[in-house]
């Protein structure tokens, strides 16, 4: 590999937020936040130093550069020609999903969203005056989320729905949803007139057998019904640069979304988010490919240890990101008592599952995008304290 995953890097140091915000005592492994421990691709770093050089950092012009990357980044990896003027900038995917229901909902309209599910998504939508449907996610036998279509047609069927909130791939049921999955999403949104708001930031983490689609790329209707959202953070680490972009299709629908950033005073862009996002997706392919082969043995790693030696806490099988959602019912602890195992028994900072809504209680997200030394460490301490029990 030209990159090393395995280098050890001290955090702690660089006002990270994984490691300080939450005080986390030496002896404990912060394993929640999702960005990883990995240092950016070396193109990125020689490209900010560069940039550095020049003493000035005023406002910057609005290069066509950033549309044409992230046009680019949707061809070569997903098969989806996407038009740069279809491009919109945003300091961060959440912004659009405010964006989307000042413009396409009123106070009181409702929202749908797939619990357990990245908490932004429900406190958004509450933030903003709307009511949240829930159309939660099933496990089957074998621990893997399904969707419930039957419920979703109800809740998309509300005349008062006017928004789809989807994770895919899915934070944190680690769902890469399949072509025939997304179609019946598709389809019923066009049949009740549901705006689709994909998020789609995790796209690039998708294990062996699974392929990430995007929704936008399916069919022409499909395109001019959503919102796809974008960002290289959490392939290349470059969280801190808050910077993300929109891909819409429809005209109508980008140019609603337009007025919105204009009456939020929300527009400008920043140097550094500018630079690392071209740079991540235009010459960093490489990095993203050799970052999956590694977090594939990891995964694989991990699945196989806690089947064989922490049989107690399931693990069903990831097909995509590098956040492990790890049911731990059979533990039979209440929530509380659950993180307090996880903090002071096993050693671990990991996130709470009842933070992503109904469905998460019982359940800890587990990042494991680090050097697989830490990952091994963090097993050995877990099955340390479940064994004591």
């Amino acid at each position: 590999m030209r990159h090393n995953f395995d280098e050890i890097i001290n955090r702690r140091v660089s006002e990270c937020k994984k490691y300080e915000a939450a005080c986390y005592p030496e002896d404990v492994l912060p394993m929640w936040i999702a960005d990883t421990d990995f240092a950016v691709p070396a193109e990125i770093s020689e490209a900010i130093q560069q940039r550095a050089k020049h003493p000035c950092f005023g406002y910057p012009i609005e290069s066509f550069e950033f549309e044409e990357a992230a046009a680019r980044w949707e061809r070569v990896r997903f098969g989806w020609n996407v038009d740069p003027h279809w491009v919109k900038y945003a300091n961060g995917v959440l912004p659009f999903l405010m964006y989307a229901i000042r413009a396409y909902s009123y106070p009181g309209d409702k929202v749908v969203i797939q619990p357990p599910v990245y908490p932004p998504f429900s406190a958004i939508v509450r933030n903003n005056g709307r009511q949240l449907l829930e159309n939660r996610l099933m496990q089957d036998e074998n621990g893997k989320y399904q969707i419930d279509f039957d419920d979703l047609e109800k809740k998309l069927k509300d005349p008062r729905t006017k928004l789809f909130f989807m994770s895919n791939p899915h934070n944190p049921a680690m769902r890469c949803f399949t072509l025939e999955e997304l179609k019946r999403i598709g389809e019923l949104c066009l049949k009740y007139n549901v705006l689709v708001i994909s998020d789609e930031i995790h796209c690039d983490l998708t294990y062996q057998g699974y392929k990430h689609i995007p929704f936008g790329s399916i069919s022409e209707e499909f395109a001019n019904n959503c919102i796809v959202l974008i960002n290289p953070s959490k392939t290349f680490n470059i969280a801190g640069f808050r910077t993300g972009a929109a891909i819409i299709p429809n005209k109508r629908i980008r140019d609603n979304i337009e007025i919105t950033i204009v009456n939020n005073k929300n527009y400008g862009r920043t140097i550094f988010g500018m630079l690392t996002f071209v740079t991540a997706y235009t010459k960093c392919d490489y990095y993203a490919d050799e970052m999956m082969q590694y977090l594939q043995q990891s995964r694989d790693m991990m699945m196989a240890y806690m089947k064989e030696r922490i049989p107690r806490i399931k693990l069903a099988e990831p097909e995509a990101t590098y956040l492990m959602w790890l049911d731990c019912r059979d533990l039979n602890m209440t929530q509380d008592e659950l993180k307090a195992f996880m903090f002071n028994k096993a050693k671990l900072g990991l996130n709470d599952g009842a933070t992503f809504g109904t469905g998460g209680t019982g359940f800890m997200r587990m990042n494991i995008a680090c050097p697989r030394s830490t990952v091994e460490q963090a097993l050995e301490q877990l099955e340390k304290a479940v064994n004591a029990l």
